[in-house]
Parts: structure tokens; C-alpha cells; sequence
């Protein structure tokens, strides 16, 4: 695979696939789901300049993120599809698995 560093503030991210579920036995084609607001971080750029100063990103490699729908720019890659966006898009860093989080009731129910 062809190595791409972004340029400054911006970050390439991987899109996370999320599993296809079926509802009431209607499949829903590709080109009608949403694509998934979700990715892991591939490439980050070096930082933006503020009065002449560098400022490191937040993000860094590996870590998964959160972001907007219509934010970045979308590119493929040796076929692969990835998502470039400026640091500012990024809504969040997730931390822990978002899918598999318990809610506070049932972990609480299961602790009695």
C-alpha cells in the first residue's frame, strides 16, 4: 500500500465497518445505507502553526474517532477507501468499545 502523511492539521481516517443487520427480513442495498460517522485514525499530519509556533494534533494513530457526515474529503487508495479530514471535524476520540458498552442499569442488575 502507497504511505500517505498528511499536511498539517489534517488526518486520514480508516471508516469503520459496521456490521449489516437485517430488519424484518428487508435487506437494504449498499448504495442506501449511511456510511458509518466512525473511523480509526491512519495518518496524522505534523500539526497547525499558530503565531509562528507548531501545535501538535490531539489525535494519533490507531485511536478511533468520531465525526460528521458530510466532513472530509473522501479518497481511494490502492482500492481502499479512507477519509481526510482537517483536526477541527473531529467531533471526539472513542475510548473502550462503543458497541459493546453495558448501559448502568443492566451492569448494575448484574452485580446484585
Amino acid at each position: 500500500m502507497a504511505k500517505l502523511t498528511p499536511l498539517g492539521d489534517r488526518v486520514l481516517v480508516r471508516r469503520v465497518q459496521e456490521g449489516e443487520s437485517v430488519r424484518g427480513g428487508i435487506i437494504i442495498p449498499d448504495t442506501a445505507k449511511e456510511k458509518p460517522q466512525e473511523g480509526v485514525v491512519v495518518a496524522v499530519g505534523t500539526g497547525r502553526y499558530d503565531k509562528g509556533q507548531r501545535i501538535p494534533l490531539s489525535v494519533k494513530e490507531g485511536e478511533r474517532v468520531l465525526f460528521g457526515k458530510y466532513s472530509g474529503s473522501e479518497i481511494k487508495i490502492d482500492g481502499e477507501e479512507f477519509l481526510i479530514l482537517k483536526e477541527d471535524e473531529i467531533f471526539g476520540i472513542l475510548s473502550g468499545s462503543a458497541k459493546g458498552a453495558e448501559k448502568p442499569e443492566k451492569a448494575a442488575a448484574g452485580r446484585r
